[in-house]
């Protein structure tokens, strides 16, 4: 089952002078619980990825109890990708058409038949860097699209967002979203999350929203007891594992204390079983399934 094609905005106000720009968001597709329904998870795909193979590889998980829903992101031009529009692709659920930060426009050789096509994106990318430029209306504007869509949940299920790489990035900014009490732009965010996943990503935003949550008691509070789990591979070449780390460390300086940061030797930008397999076990526990 999937839903229809939305558009969501990041501004205040419609038809102002700042009037918001809207983001046409592609289809999302849905995995209904097999059992009792108690949680939905938002996952969130990978630059050129698409919904539709991430709910391949999620109906698989030994987690009956939870809903999926896996939007795929709008199209829109990638700075790092000099600037191109980009549309989605279809991939295998392991395998992420994505572009080295790195090699900026080289492609793996896998994927070399692929050259000369582009990739969606949920937010524009710079450069992975505290001092880098960042797109907050392209953040303000996915984060507002996960929260409209589990905000439509009954209110005794458990509400949680995941994601790799650019997925996990817009976790990461939602879960700061959820600690501020707002998005960037100072609307309020309206869900109450119980859990994060964040599989070979960072943290966007990292130097302005620990100074956010660190200079208010309230934001500290929520973030001190909200669960993340992040996960990383060492050998990644596409997100550098280092940016894992940094993101893991400035999320426990901004307050964030039930945090879990899991390292993988010799995998790079990529899942396995075993890393879904301590996926499942960490949800497990930590929404009480």
């Amino acid at each position: 089952m999937s839903y229809s094609n939305s558009s969501v905005g990041s501004g205040k106000h419609q038809g102002s002078r700042t009037a918001r720009k809207a983001f046409e968001f592609g289809r999302t597709y849905v995995v209904r619980p097999k059992g009792k329904h108690q949680a939905t998870i938002i996952w969130l795909h990978g630059l050129g990825d698409n919904g539709s193979s991430w709910s391949q590889q999620l109906e698989n998980l030994p987690l009956p109890n939870i809903k999926w829903i896996c939007p795929t992101a709008p199209t829109r031009p990638v700075a790092i990708l000099g600037g191109f529009p980009c549309t989605a692709c279809k991939a295998k659920p392991t395998k992420i058409f994505e572009f080295s930060f790195l090699d900026k426009l080289v492609f793996k050789s896998e994927f070399d038949q692929f050259v000369g096509r582009v990739y969606c994106s949920g937010f524009d990318v710079g450069e992975l860097s505290e001092d880098g430029p960042d797109d907050f209306e392209g953040l303000d504007a996915s984060a507002a699209h996960i929260a409209n869509l589990l905000s439509t949940e009954p209110a005794d299920i458990k509400l949680g967002i995941g994601g790799f790489s650019m997925g996990a990035a817009t976790a990461l900014y939602s879960a700061t979203c959820f600690a501020q009490g707002s998005y960037g732009n100072g609307s309020p965010y309206p869900v109450n999350l119980r859990a994060v996943v964040g599989l070979s990503g960072w943290l966007p935003c990292a130097r302005s929203v620990r100074h956010k949550i660190e200079g208010s008691h309230e934001a500290a509070r929520r973030a001190s007891y909200l669960p993340i789990l992040l996960s990383h591979g060492l050998c990644d070449e596409v997100v550098p594992h280092k940016y894992g780390e940094r993101s893991y460390h400035t999320l426990s300086q901004a307050g964030f204390r039930n945090l879990a940061f899991k390292t993988y030797d010799g995998i790079g930008h990529y899942t396995v079983p075993k890393e879904m397999d301590e996926v499942s076990n960490w949800l497990h526990t930590r929404l009480g399934l």
